[in-house]
């Protein structure tokens, strides 16, 4: 097989992304179109309008405090210099290289190998690493870890799934708005609308939530993707992190909430069936590109 540009791979994951939001979009206007049509285009600004105030305020707290709720999760302390002196001197040289601000250092007590990265922007972001990866991995693997992790931060992945959360969450507020109003208005439909675009607004209201869901979890997939191929543009060899992809998934699961679980670098639980319902791609499938950059 032919090698592979870092820079093609990661154009490619980024149109990829972009893409799927689009996706996003014309599910919403679809669904939208469809309420209009059922009852009014006043009513659906209405819903619309409602969905967006309610998905907004929970996002928005979740995201400008991104980095404190991850770190509070997973009960994570503040690194010391002294102490993890390789773990400050890799990240100083990749931010350098990369021209990034220096992020927040945390270790997680874990025996198992991996890492997260999060914050609203490079200059809130904050890395977590776990005990196991900086007692397991060399210096070369743990600088590919880390400038994984840095390659999100680079790459506003926190905000590009933020605006992904936002819609994702507007169509199931829709939806489940939607599909509630039915039981109070009863067959009184006041001419608007007819029953073929009733049936088709029920069961679109109930698929587009699943579906979006699902395109939201391959958006995940492809950043993961993005942030491997950013990790090689940074370090210039993508031998560090695919071996210690090799280690990861050879290593035991870890058991963390589900909730923070999408943010680490490789799936913590370690599934062996990799799927559509993955946030991670398959370890296998992310070593098998690493070797072809």
């Amino acid at each position: 097989m032919g090698r592979i540009s870092f820079y093609d791979q990661i154009a490619a994951n980024k149109r990829k992304s972009w893409f799927l939001i689009f996706c996003i979009f014309l599910v919403f206007l679809l669904l939208g179109y469809v309420i209009a049509k059922v009852y009014s285009p006043g009513s659906f600004f209405f819903i619309m309008i409602l969905s967006i105030i309610i998905s907004l305020l929970y996002i928005i707290i979740s995201y400008y405090n991104s980095d404190k709720i991850a770190i509070a999760s997973v009960n994570a302390r503040l690194a010391s210099r002294t102490e993890h002196r390789m773990y400050y001197d890799l990240v100083e040289g990749l931010t350098l290289a990369s021209g990034l601000p220096m992020p927040k250092l945390y270790i997680m007590q874990n025996e198992q190998i991996n890492a997260f990265a999060s914050g609203r922007d490079p200059h809130h972001a904050v890395i977590c690493v776990t005990t196991g990866a900086l007692q397991k991995l060399g210096k070369q693997e743990l600088e590919g870890v880390l400038s994984h992790e840095l390659s999100h931060i680079a790459n506003f992945d926190i905000r590009f799934m933020t605006l992904t959360a936002v819609m994702v969450g507007m169509i199931a507020i829709i939806s489940e708005i939607f599909l509630r109003s039915l039981w109070f208005k009863g067959n009184d439909r006041e001419g608007k609308g007819n029953a073929i675009f009733l049936i088709i607004g029920i069961v679109l209201a109930i698929l587009a939530s699943i579906a979006v869901q699902l395109v939201q979890l391959a958006i995940s997939r492809k950043r993961e993707f993005t942030a491997d191929a950013t990790a090689v543009k940074f370090t210039r060899t993508p031998t560090g992190l695919a071996n210690a992809l090799k280690k990861i998934k050879n290593d035991k699961p870890m058991k963390v909430s589900k909730a923070i679980a999408p943010l680490f670098m490789s799936d913590p639980t370690r599934r062996k069936m990799q799927s559509w319902l993955s946030t991670h791609p398959s370890i296998d499938e992310r070593i098998k590109i690493l070797e072809k950059l």
